[in-house]
């Protein structure tokens, strides 16, 4: 791998790392306001962060 690649996965770690932060985060504030909503938001909140995960390691596999 050369660097300029190398900087492009760490920048797709980085990423991936705030965007499932965020993820939970706000899953967790959606729940605490509606806690009968629990099993949907988990539901959506799993899905999307294994799509976000999923995109991070394409992209890095791709990278190389």
């Amino acid at each position: 791998m050369t660097i300029p690649n190398l900087v492009g996965a760490g920048l797709i770690v980085i990423g991936a790392g705030i965007g499932l932060g965020q993820i939970g985060g706000k899953a967790m504030e959606g729940i605490a306001r509606n806690p009968e909503a629990t099993s949907k938001i988990q539901t959506n909140m799993i899905i999307i962060a294994a799509l976000l995960e999923g995109l991070a390691f394409a992209a890095i596999f791709l990278g190389k």
